[in-house]
């Protein structure tokens, strides 16, 4: 069963009942994004994302592109721009919840084919816990996706340590996805909020887990990481060389290409070099398909992409299923 891991649903009905009870919140969040992104992006992405509305809100659209691209199953998670960071405790805490029922309702149609992923408030790390259990054991989902940051929570917060230690006991998924990046204005053109912000996002978030020692507190943890891990498999060793001569580095137990091989890694990486690397990065069994769908940023042709690779048959077909099928074999089940 060919399964992507990295597949979005938008759900317009919520984001509109946030717009009508934070306004003043919403416009804020809106001119942060023209800031971070320029108008021009903005204005493609609008385009991009209008015409695109079936297969993110349908359910038979869905399921059609899937047999177009020859995908069996994939993971359903929200578009980030539903994580809602500056939300004040009790609307995330709404939101959240609201959130993993609307993604259940929507994987219920095609129970067979779709796995849900809910979201957690991951800026007020007080409310996370109860959060995780309402997307597992209330709603049935496999797991949770969540941002690179929130406001002042990274990673790394002591503050989240119940939450990773409940994904763990849970066998729960955590699909971290950056939504923004804290670079800003420079990258405010050509694309770059995303060409180069989600990459940096990725391997900051990443970081933050590796050399805060999470990975070491709680080596259970199911932690998928979008876009191929952003730049952090690709320069690894200067994080190494940090480990080795830096004391205040020195926080986790072992170098920290070696917690590559406790991650996992989707495939958008958009270059077969790219993930031949990754595989011997980060190993055959920890890089699982994924096609960012439907946006434009991600893999048109996520199958034949991982085909194309030059990688042995074995490796693919770890790859496009038997990976990702592991992954889900030990949550717990409401």
């Amino acid at each position: 069963m060919t399964t992507d891991v990295h597949a979005h649903l938008l759900l317009p009905g919520l984001h509109a009942e946030v717009e009508r009870r934070v306004p003043e919140l919403v416009a804020e969040a809106a001119d942060l994004e023209r800031r971070r992104n320029g108008v021009e992006s903005l204005q493609a992405s609008g385009a991009m994302i209008g015409a695109r509305i079936p297969k993110l809100t349908d359910l038979g659209a869905r399921l059609a592109a899937m047999d177009a691209q020859g995908v069996d199953r994939q993971w359903v998670s929200v578009s980030p721009n539903h994580f809602y960071p500056w939300a004040p405790e009790g609307l995330a805490v709404w939101v959240a919840m609201e959130t993993n029922r609307l993604v259940a309702a929507h994987v219920a149609g095609a129970p067979d084919r779709l796995t849900g992923l809910g979201v957690v408030p991951l800026q007020h790390p007080e409310r996370i816990v109860e959060c995780l259990d309402d997307a597992i054991l209330g709603r049935g989902l496999a797991g949770v996706e969540i941002s690179s940051f929130a406001g002042d929570v990274e990673l790394s917060d002591e503050r989240l340590e119940p939450f990773w230690a409940r994904a763990a006991q849970l066998g729960a998924i955590v699909f971290v996805h950056p939504f923004g990046c804290s670079l800003d204005e420079r990258l405010d053109r050509f694309y770059l909020s995303n060409t180069v912000g989600q990459p940096a996002e990725n391997a900051v978030a990443l970081s933050h887990l590796i050399f805060a020692g999470v990975l070491d507190r709680h080596p259970d943890l199911k932690i998928v990481a979008a876009h191929g891990g952003g730049y952090l498999p690709f320069a690894v060793g200067r994080s190494d060389r940090a480990w080795h001569v830096r004391p205040e580095a020195h926080r986790c137990e072992h170098a920290p290409s070696t917690y590559l091989r406790r991650l996992w890694f989707d495939t958008v990486v958009h270059d077969p070099v790219a993930l031949r690397h990754l595989v011997e990065v980060a190993g055959a069994a920890r890089v699982v398909l994924g096609s960012d769908f439907p946006f434009d940023m991600g893999l048109d042709d996520p199958v034949a992409f991982v085909r194309g690779a030059e990688l042995p048959a074995e490796l693919v077909d770890r790859i496009l299923s038997a990976n990702a099928e592991a992954l889900l074999e030990s949550r717990v089940r409401a």
